[in-house]
Parts: structure tokens; sequence; C-alpha cells
């Protein structure tokens, strides 16, 4: 008797710290297309213009508090912002995008090739004000994978933002 209680006491202290891991890994899900729609704007505001967004290329992950990162196409063409934004991304929890650190908040990203490196450099800039936050490099997807406008993946998947062929890793980061 004592024995059995033993190894079951031993298992539960085993298992107990994992389970928090276990709970914030799978605490992220894939946003329905309904979820997307109520986070994401049709229209974004972005630099004091309100540009359309391209809802059938949404994406986004969400948490079971019913906060997101999600993204969508902005469609620049005739606006300011043609060839400086080209996505809109919302961000309710602090993430760090590559080397980047966004706050909960909304922002306009676009990118340039880089054929020497074979990347993107990603320049995210607040989506109201248009000040850069921040540069970084999104590397080509190694071997075959579906290639898509935008698509956030959840963290226990890849914890990637993938646009196109291009990869950009984030963190999900505590919030204070």
């Amino acid at each position: 008797m004592r024995l059995r209680l033993a190894v079951v006491v031993s298992l539960l202290l085993l298992i107990l710290p994992l389970s928090p891991a276990r709970a914030q890994r799978s605490s992220w899900r894939q946003a329905t297309d309904v979820e997307l729609a109520a986070a994401l704007p049709t229209r974004a505001q972005v630099q004091g213009e309100r540009i359309e967004t391209e809802m059938r290329t949404a994406s986004g992950i969400i948490n079971n508090r019913g906060q997101v990162i999600a993204g969508v196409v902005l469609i620049t063409a005739g606006y300011s912002a043609d060839g400086k934004y080209s996505h809109f991304l919302k961000v309710q929890v602090p993430i760090r995008l590559g080397g980047v650190v966004l706050q909960a908040g909304d922002y306009a990203f676009g990118w340039t090739r880089s054929p020497e490196t074979d990347t993107l450099q990603i320049h995210l800039h607040e989506a109201v004000t248009g000040v850069l936050v921040g540069t970084t490099a999104a590397h080509r997807i190694q071997g075959h994978v579906r290639i898509a406008s935008l698509r956030i993946w959840p963290p226990d998947q890849k914890s990637i933002l993938q646009i196109g062929r291009f990869q950009v890793p984030y963190e999900i980061l505590k919030s204070e």
C-alpha cells in the first residue's frame, strides 16, 4: 500500500510541473474566420487613411482569453501607403517578431527583397502614426510549404509569421 502511494505521489510530482507549460503552449490556436472578422478592420487606420483590407487573406491566432495576434493584406493602390505598407497586424499581447518587440497595438508593415541574401527586410510601423518600430529579416522557408500571402502559425506548431515563401519567428512575451 505504501509503495503504491509513493508511486502515485511521485508521478503527480513529475506531472504537475509540466501542466502549466503544457497549458501555456496549448492556450493559443488558429483563429476562425468569424474571430478574425471580429478582430480585424475591413478598413485599417494607417497614417490618417482608412485603407481597405483583403479579408480573405486574414490569418491569426487566439488564446483562451480571446486575445489575438492577427494580420491581413492591405489594398494600398491609390493610397499614399502604396509601396510602403503591404500588411496590417493587430497584436493584443506583447510579442517579439524576429528581433523587434511589439507591444499591444496596431501595426502596418511592408517589405523589401534582398536577392543577395534571399531574405525579406520587414519594416514594422505603428499603424496610426507611421513611426518605424523596427526592421527584421524574414528567411526563406526550407522544404515544401503552401505559399500564403500571410499566415500566423500557432506557437505549438511553428511560432512563425509566414509571408509568401518567407518566415519570421515570433515569441509571445509575458504581459506585465
